[in-house]
């Protein structure tokens, strides 16, 4: 790419990482849930009506997109007269704007791509007369003209199909390994909240039964499935605030490592494997589950743009892994466990708000996008999530005092060293939130956290011994 003699011309969409108008229709439907069928209503009329009434709606902060590092790199050198031309296939507002943050362009000519863009390169430059930059099927015709031609990160087909030609200088694929993109998308290490539907096995002293334990183990699986399928479709619709966020931009999907439309599959193929463990469950358990998915979806769209209502939310997804795994053994939840879970989950729901707007406080930002928070909100959500949490503790200490720990427990008595336990981590959780030492997930600090190990080793132990 470094020939002065002719222009270069560069593709938008090889520059820009995701493919652009599904992520627009995405966020339509994220920001209006209904126009969901105003969508289906548009492709009725064919991909072109539909492109260009997305072009008019959706388009993205040209600031806010991930860029392909290695082409611009090369775009922000010195041009040594060199002419570049980004060519657009949409919105020329759009294209000014990415030309604009991107620097180094002297034109921005918008045309559709295909055999129409390489018959206008060839008469404006001339036979052989320019290089360009691409990366879909429709920069074939584009390709095979140009003196030289180079592959962005172009599906593999395509790729091949481009250098068959035989004018191909460079292939750029800067994409990660998929495998661990996926990975990194599915968030396995999220699954550890799943061992919530142990708990009521746990309680009912079932965990040598081995039936009660394989229903458990398929109750863990289907909200395994479910939640990563919610994971990558709450990732889907939040790709503008998350790429605004410091450490949310680098998700495999805001980063463009993975591509929106395998995502929307993935998620699709996810809960319904999900469901489908589900239904040799019970319908009962399969009734839990709808209700589960429903609220991180309506979670999602809606309540967690709605401060209060978006931490309730967390805390109820949470209590319902608990009495997900009571009805697929099944053995009864108890009002007890239910309770103490609510203001515990509700807390740590609080600790996750906190540590995001605390990081928005030391970026300088006054209010969360996409949420209903200021950084002014600190003072109360660590007053009430604090409260929460003690009021957990309260609520255990309750039980251990009632006939219904007598009732399952030979020495009821020893679970009072379950307190202490608690009251600390509890306090010790809202202190490294305080510092500004939180991971913005609560799991992920209790899974890297040594305490928080010992902490658990503790309870069992103690839980062991009252038995």
């Amino acid at each position: 790419m470094q020939d002065h003699r002719i222009p270069l011309c560069v593709d938008l969409d090889a520059l820009i990482r995701p493919r652009l108008h599904l992520e627009a229709a995405l966020a339509l439907v994220r920001a209006h849930p209904l126009r969901l069928f105003v969508l289906l209503a548009w492709l009725l009329r064919g991909p072109a009506f539909l492109r260009r009434r997305l072009e008019a709606r959706a388009a993205p902060n040209a600031a806010d997109l991930p860029y392909e590092t290695r082409l611009l790199d090369e775009l922000r050198q010195p041009a040594n007269g060199r002419r570049r031309i980004l060519l657009a296939r949409w919105n020329p507002a759009f294209a000014a704007a990415v030309a604009a943050h991107v620097g180094g362009f002297d034109d921005v000519l918008v045309v559709e791509a295909g055999a129409g863009r390489a018959e206008l390169l060839q008469q404006r430059f001339g036979a052989r007369g320019y290089d360009y930059v691409g990366r879909g099927a429709d920069d074939l015709p584009a390709w095979r003209l140009a003196r030289r031609a180079v592959v962005v990160n172009a599906p593999a087909r395509v790729a091949r199909q481009a250098q068959a030609q035989g004018n191909v200088e460079t292939v750029i694929d800067p994409r990660p390994a998929r495998r661990r993109a996926w990975i990194r998308a599915l968030r396995p290490h999220q699954w550890a909240k799943n061992l919530l539907v142990f708990v009521p096995v746990l309680g009912a002293h079932l965990l040598l039964q081995p039936e009660a334990m394989l229903r458990a183990a398929a109750a863990f699986a289907c909200f395994c499935l479910c939640a990563s399928g919610t994971y990558v479709l709450n990732d889907l619709l939040d790709l503008g605030a998350d790429r605004q966020h410091a450490r949310k931009r680098t998700r495999p999907f805001a980063a463009g490592d993975l591509p929106a439309g395998g995502g929307l599959a993935a998620a699709a193929l996810l809960v319904a494997a999900a469901f489908l463990v589900a239904t040799w469950l019970s319908p009962r358990f399969t009734l839990v589950l709808s209700g589960y998915f429903a609220a991180t979806l309506v979670y999602s769209l809606f309540l967690k743009r709605i401060a209060v209502i978006d931490v309730m939310t967390l805390a109820a997804l949470y209590s319902t892994r608990i009495i997900g795994g009571a009805v697929a053994v099944p053995v009864e939840a108890s009002f007890w466990l239910l309770a103490f879970s609510t203001f515990l989950f509700l807390s740590l729901a609080m600790v996750k708000r906190y540590t995001e707007l605390r990081g928005l406080l030391d970026g300088g930002h006054s209010s969360a996008a996409g949420r209903g928070y200021t950084v002014a909100d600190l003072p109360l959500i660590e007053s009430l999530g604090t409260s929460s949490g003690y009021l957990s503790v309260l609520v255990l200490a309750f039980y251990i005092n009632s006939t219904a720990s007598e009732a399952l427990y030979r020495h009821p008595q020893v679970l009072w060293a379950l307190t202490p336990a608690f009251l600390y981590w509890i306090s010790r959780v809202w202190f490294v939130a305080r510092r500004g030492q939180m991971h913005d997930d609560p799991v992920v600090f209790a899974l890297t956290d040594p305490a928080s190990y010992v902490v658990a080793a503790v309870l069992v132990g103690v839980v062991v011994v009252a038995i």
